[in-house]
């Protein structure tokens, strides 16, 4: 979008990215996820190409992932501000969006640590079936 966008990371996730830290190569390449392309970073359709190879090519995208998060955090209680606002959406009122500039860190940070919590518990809740 061109603009700064704070994300609040919950312990769960600020995990990840230190584990991401530590895998070879990763102090000389100031991205997150390199990619030897001349940008040096991953591609946007890198994550939909994933999805593809796992075999949920027409039946999911990453953008449906947010989907299901909005839907899943407003599900919650979380006001549709704080989720609109950590999903990066803008103010679709033009007279609001010329006022109200509120982050809703305070209440995106605990929104973000119930959502990592959310999903450990469906992880304990993953059954997996052998085909026939």
């Amino acid at each position: 979008m061109r603009r700064e966008h704070i994300v609040p990371l919950s312990p769960q996730a600020i995990a990840v990215l230190r584990e991401l830290g530590a895998l070879p190569g990763s102090a000389v390449n100031p991205f997150l996820f390199p990619s030897p392309s001349c940008e040096g970073y991953m591609s946007n359709n890198t994550m939909l190409y994933a999805l593809y190879r796992m075999g949920y090519h027409g039946r999911a995208t990453v953008h449906g992932f947010r989907a299901l998060a909005s839907t899943a955090l407003n599900e919650m209680g979380f006001r549709s501000d704080v989720v609109e606002r950590q999903l990066a959406h803008q103010e679709q009122n033009s007279v609001r969006a010329a006022y109200n500039r509120a982050e809703y860190l305070f209440e995106r940070r605990v929104m973000m640590n119930r959502w990592a919590e959310h999903l450990d518990e469906l992880m304990g809740k993953i059954v997996t079936f052998k085909s026939a």
